[in-house]
């Protein structure tokens, strides 16, 4: 492993590059973080993978709903690669360095993509309420042309939003110290590490926090109350346990998400809280993407139809 004494002070206007310290320990533990996050980080791949090709081989998964899945099972396989190939590079030794620019580009793309997850999964939400609460006109009310606007929209203003607090930091000066308390570069890790003035910096960064994790949540928490209160006046028992069960997935990652996201974002950056930020963003990072397909599977009876005969013509 690469020796992080002596670098922490430097009398210097900007970093040339900052080095991660990961998980620092022994050479065991190590080994165990490579073992778990590249098993991780090929199922995350190998799940998401298969929802995208399961729902572009059978034509009755090709609905509002499973658009906006593939839309975020692409998202997970994009955001959980901005940030573990490093990560195991760091925990097997190889480099803890990383360039200025680099670390700048990683924390864009892996908070732009964190940012599309936010919108994709209030409109998935909104798509579950226009299903339940207007059967009728569901499919007029979202069709494919309104599906694409909207998982458009989201994509874009999700890579917009954050150019603001990226610029800001990219502009900061880092004169004490290059080591990052981290397996990836965060806003928070870059912020305390700078010596330049950061109110501006903090203070867009929570106003973009509030905005939209608690702006998106709104939305779903919204889409959830008018969704149950509907629910509860179908007057079969059959058709209330049908209607959850078109929702019920989408609510455990939208649970999950949210939780965790909401304690790392929603406040201002204190360095004793760094520590804890790291086990905190193992489960946006490795746990909600692998964890996705297998929710999204199991609790989904079209999508469990289509494994199955997948895996018939498989061994057929």
């Amino acid at each position: 492993m690469e020796p992080v004494a002596g670098i922490e002070r430097r009398n210097q206007s900007t970093a040339q590059e900052f080095i991660l310290l990961g998980f620092p320990g022994n050479q065991q533990l190590q080994i165990s973080l490579t073992v778990v996050f590249t098993t991780t980080y090929v199922l995350i791949l190998t799940g998401n993978v298969a929802i995208i090709a399961l729902v572009m081989a059978h034509p009755y998964l090709q609905t509002p709903m499973y658009f906006f899945l593939c839309n975020l099972s692409f998202l997970e396989i994009w955001y959980t690669t901005a940030c573990v190939p490093k990560a195991i590079a760091i925990f097997l030794g190889k480099s803890r360095a990383i360039p200025f620019l680099s670390c700048i580009l990683q924390m864009y793309f892996v908070f732009s993509l964190g940012c599309t997850e936010y919108f994709l999964l209030s409109v998935m939400a909104y798509d579950r309420y226009l299903a339940i609460c207007y059967p009728l006109h569901y499919s007029v009310l979202m069709s494919s042309t309104k599906c694409t606007h909207l998982a458009f929209l989201c994509w874009v203003s999700g890579f917009l939003v954050i150019t603001i607090p990226s610029s800001l930091i990219a502009t900061m000066s880092f004169c004490n110290s290059n080591v990052i308390n981290h397996f990836s570069c965060t806003t928070d890790s870059l912020i305390f590490l700078s010596c330049s003035d950061t109110s501006m910096v903090k203070l867009s960064s929570l106003i973009l926090s509030v905005l939209i994790i608690l702006g998106s949540c709104l939305i779903t928490l919204v889409s959830y109350i008018l969704i149950i209160s509907t629910i509860v006046r179908i007057p079969s028992a059959q058709g209330r346990q049908k209607a959850f069960s078109t929702c019920s997935a989408h609510l455990i990652v939208v649970i999950m998400w949210y939780g965790s996201t909401i304690f790392l974002y929603v406040r201002y950056t204190k360095q004793n809280v760094l520590d804890m930020n790291k086990f905190i963003n193992i489960l946006n990072t490795i746990v909600t993407p692998l964890l996705n397909p297998f929710i999204y599977t199991l609790r989904n009876k079209e999508v469990k139809e289509a494994l199955s005969k997948a895996f018939s013509r498989m061994w057929s």
